[in-house]
């Protein structure tokens, strides 16, 4: 009988919450086949069987466990009659090393973040539910676990815990706690004294000093999953290119001089551009959702604005029958809305492209997370005067750094090249933006 673990399904994911088995008690699982939906701390993912054979269920839904403990067991019938259940009093434990406690040990054996933290403390054979650091620091400083109440989830006792439980332990007994000898005589027979190793331990658990923790609103809550979604499963890669931008120089400065007020900006331009790429490149106004590539009929910019502790993308409806100062209207607009906090939702959803510019904040080029499921993402960087060459000289030149980053699912080399390479000639020719 094989065992599946909680896998870990991100860089910083310590452990997860089953909500949904996908698979029933008892039935016949393939390797590939999905087999449990996981909630981590930024994301909600399926996670597939990694074995062949009848499920038994070891975690129940709601539970939570750290990355490496046991949720099920796979393997043929006889397997499944002769290993039991957890739910007849086996507790699920980890396979492998879970994500660590403050980043210094291997974390803890599997345990639910649900229940009383009486029946957490109440384990098989009297063993006392507590993390592998607080087991340490209570050996080095003499602390019963058993008389211990956890502060931890499900009631699991934790470092704080003992450190608590040991200074009122050694103020009890005159214990010197400042390492003078003082009180020495009075600590009970067979109480080892705090060890160097447990001291230094402690003094790299507090080296940060106190920490404020500062709740996510639902927002951001929403931006990071969704960016843990996309780094998680997305196998994305970029491509960057250098913008002639002196024609478009030329354009806004004629704009500005005509409407100063409803001039269009760079990024307008650069919007406009997009929308026109991805008319005659319709795969990268795709998206991948189960497996297959849909591609859209409509062409729906996102424009990324920054907001006060968020990150919130406005959307550019039909954005290709749009022209330029339609476009620069209603994306001011936009943000408007955005800083006022008075966007709507229809507002925020139904983009098929995304663009990110950091080039006012005098960003030369990064790579922006894709925005899932869509294709690909466009980040701008800033306009600046740098050496070009022309023919045989070197002149000085407005420039722009663009860079693609693309859904492999999606999109191979060429087609991203391709379609990067179009924004660059509307850029670099911007009459056709004023069409």
């Amino acid at each position: 009988m094989a065992d599946i673990v909680m896998p870990r399904l991100s860089d910083t994911m310590e452990e997860g919450t089953i909500l949904r088995w996908l698979k029933r008690e008892g039935e016949q699982v393939r390797r590939g086949e999905e087999l449990v939906e996981i909630e981590t701390d930024k994301a909600t993912m399926s996670y597939e069987s990694d074995q062949d054979g009848i499920l038994q269920t070891v975690a129940r839904e709601g539970d939570t466990l750290a990355v490496g403990a046991l949720i099920a067991r796979v393997g043929d019938g006889a397997d499944v009659d002769a290993g039991g259940r957890a739910a007849q009093g086996e507790e699920p434990r980890a396979r492998t090393s879970a994500a660590p406690e403050s980043g210094l040990r291997s974390a803890a054996p599997a345990e639910t973040a649900r229940g009383s933290a009486a029946a957490a403390l109440a384990l098989p054979g009297g063993r006392v539910k507590a993390s592998p650091l607080a087991r340490r620091i209570a050996r080095a400083r003499g602390v019963d676990l058993r008389g211990l109440t956890g502060s931890g989830p499900g009631g699991r006792i934790v470092r704080t815990d003992v450190q608590a439980a040991g200074v009122q332990q050694d103020g009890e007994q005159g214990v010197d706690v400042q390492g003078d000898g003082v009180g020495a005589r009075s600590r009970p027979a067979g109480v080892s004294p705090p060890s160097p190793a447990a001291d230094a331990l402690e003094n790299v658990m507090t080296a940060k000093g106190e920490a404020r923790t500062v709740e996510l609103s639902r927002t951001q809550q929403t931006i990071a999953r969704r960016m843990a979604e996309s780094k998680a499963t997305i196998p994305d890669f970029t491509l960057q290119v250098e913008v002639e931008m002196d024609d478009c120089v030329k354009l806004r400065t004629e704009l500005k001089r005509l409407s100063p007020a409803e001039a269009p900006t760079y990024n307008d331009m650069v919007v406009k551009a997009c929308a026109l790429a991805l008319r005659e490149h319709p795969r990268v106004n795709g998206s991948y959702r189960d497996g297959a590539l849909q591609l859209h009929s409509r062409i729906n910019i996102g424009v990324a604005v920054s907001a006060r502790d968020a990150l919130v993308v406005p959307t550019v409806f039909d954005a290709e029958e749009k022209s330029l100062g339609e476009i620069a209207r209603e994306t001011r607009a936009l943000v408007e809305r955005v800083r006022a906090a008075t966007i709507t939702p229809p507002e925020l959803g139904g983009g098929t492209f995304t663009v990110s510019n950091l080039g006012m904040l005098g960003v030369r080029s990064f790579a922006a997370i894709i925005n899932p499921p869509q294709a690909a993402i466009l980040s701008v960087g800033s306009l600046e005067r740098r050496a070009v060459v022309r023919g045989e000289d070197v002149v000085a030149g407005n420039t722009m750094t663009l860079t693609l980053s693309c859904d492999h699912r999606i999109l191979y080399g060429a087609d991203a090249a391709q379609f990067l390479a179009r924004i660059r000639e509307l850029l670099e020719s911007p009459a056709a933006l004023t069409l």
